[in-house]
């Protein structure tokens, strides 16, 4: 679960509630119409602009930027460079059971088709096509969130404009017209905040959380194809670090270190 999304969700609506105690009461803010006009409204738009099938894949989008779940940078080369020293001692089909047994089906996938004897060239080709295919994917996620952040605001406009015609449209009692003017410019507020503390945000999370995985993504392929042109673990070790940032880089070779010394 990434804790730093419901943190901030929790923060960022927590502060604008505790904002609207300090100067009244939340009752005053909520109202059901302008609820269903920005709400009501942004899901609408959004099955409009997006096809059926990917207006319902919300849920799943919604889920990768609660619950997910990224491999361990670290943890990925301790496995590549296991699997590199078994291939050079006992030869690539000593990998056959590994591969049955890995858990990352990209791998799996990865160490079968070596194991295969699959053309590098065409094992590589494979593989970049599973990334690309997988980026699209997180690609069009980010689209419908981004999506949802720019009609959101544009429907609380929307529910304002409506609120402010009816308010004109009744200007017998002038005792009224705070109280609609408020009202009308409560469907303002739910869409800049609905855009702006939800959508917009899980949208740029979702999109991190994408390059972070194609980076894992691309470690396997490189790891693959090493072990598979027969680099030795070392190599292979090395050409995996080079995606790493210096920090991290840094960090794994002081746990090594606190390893070899222990």
């Amino acid at each position: 679960m990434d804790i730093a999304t419901i943190v901030g969700l929790v923060v960022a609506f927590g502060l604008v509630a505790w904002s609207i105690m300090l100067g009244g009461s939340l009752s005053g803010f909520i109202d059901m119409p302008s609820v269903a006009v920005v709400i009501g409204g942004t899901l609408g738009a959004l099955m409009i602009n997006f096809p059926l099938a990917k207006f319902l894949s919300m849920g799943t989008v919604f889920k990768k930027t609660f619950l997910f779940a990224l491999d361990d940078p670290d943890g990925v080369i301790e496995k590549m460079v296991k699997y590199a020293e078994r291939a050079r001692r006992e030869g690539m089909l000593a990998l056959e059971e590994d591969s049955e047994n890995e858990t990352d089906p990209f791998l799996r996938k990865g160490l079968r088709l070596a194991v295969d004897g699959t053309d590098p060239q065409l094992l590589e080709k494979i593989l970049e096509t599973d990334v690309e295919q997988i980026e699209n994917r997180h690609s069009e996620g980010a689209k419908i969130l981004s999506a949802g952040g720019t009609f959101a605001p544009a429907f609380g406009m929307i529910g304002t404009l409506i609120g402010l015609v009816n308010m004109l449209s009744n200007l017998s009692d002038p005792t009224q017209i705070g109280a609609g003017m408020a009202t009308a410019l409560i469907t303002t507020f739910y869409g800049a905040v609905l855009a702006n503390a939800f959508f917009l945000p899980l949208a740029g999370k979702l999109e991190t959380r994408s390059k972070e995985e194609m980076v894992i993504k691309e470690m396997v392929i490189e790891g693959i194809m090493a072990i598979q042109s027969g680099d030795s673990p070392r190599i292979v070790e090395e050409k995996l670090k080079s995606f790493l940032s210096p920090s991290l880089r840094k960090k794994m070779e002081a746990e090594r270190e606190k390893e070899k010394a222990a």
